[in-house]
């Protein structure tokens, strides 16, 4: 993390150590989670997570397609957190007019009456609030409705120049290419730790999705309950 956007302060070799601590950090704490996930009983989600689909976060972590996405989601979110808590600090220091529309942004969000997207366990953040609909039983409400309700009650931003329209376009390119400086580094540092990762995969993980398997191919083998047939 020595190169960065010219002209700008961003973290030295004492925070490269540190975030070498903080994403050892992450996976330990995953791993220590890792032994409660269960597998999920609803349906699957039709979109794709955007977090997570595609994330070079989890394939430097060794996490597949064939893990299932609640323990991809766990370590993604962990990953994701301290990128940006890297990218929040170089926006401090940096970027003054993009930090002065988050603290805007943060400030409108403090003000909503309603906030469940806040607060939540990594294995949840990020994550849709409210179930896929299923056809011919719509919701009579839905949490993501209640939240842009409250929402919609807070005064919006005021409009910006077409000026502070383009200065702030620049400073979230700027950010946005320290973001992946940085999330290239985590990629590097989350190699080392793969063997690990895989091995608490396979303790933890594949043996309840092969009893999952294992029930669904006995209720396909035996449809029908013997009893119902006498």
């Amino acid at each position: 993390m020595r190169d960065g956007p010219r002209g700008a302060h961003y973290p030295g070799r004492m925070e490269e150590r540190s975030l070498e601590t903080q994403v050892s950090q992450a996976v330990d704490a995953w791993l220590r989670w890792l032994p409660r996930w269960q597998p999920a009983t609803h349906r699957g989600r039709v979109a794709p997570c955007r977090r997570c689909y595609g994330s070079p976060v989890l394939e430097a972590a060794g996490l597949g397609s064939d893990v299932p996405h609640g323990v991809q989601h766990g370590l993604s979110t962990r990953v994701k957190t301290i990128i940006d808590r890297h990218v929040g600090r170089y926006t401090e220091l940096n970027l003054p007019m993009l930090q002065a529309e988050l603290d805007q942004q943060s400030a409108r969000n403090r003000a909503r009456s309603y906030r469940p997207d806040e607060g939540l366990d990594p294995e949840h953040e990020g994550l849709p609030l409210d179930p896929d609909p299923q056809p011919g039983q719509p919701f009579l409400f839905t949490i993501e409705g209640l939240a842009n309700e409250a929402a919609g009650e807070v005064p919006s931003l005021p409009p910006l120049t077409e000026e502070a329209k383009a200065a702030l376009r620049q400073e979230v390119a700027l950010a946005d290419e320290y973001a992946n400086m940085v999330g290239r580094e985590v990629c590097q540092l989350l190699l080392p730790h793969r063997m690990r990762i895989h091995r608490a995969v396979s303790e933890f993980v594949e043996p309840q999705v092969e009893s999952m398997l294992s029930d669904l191919t006995r209720s396909l083998d035996a449809p029908f309950d013997p009893n119902d047939l006498r």
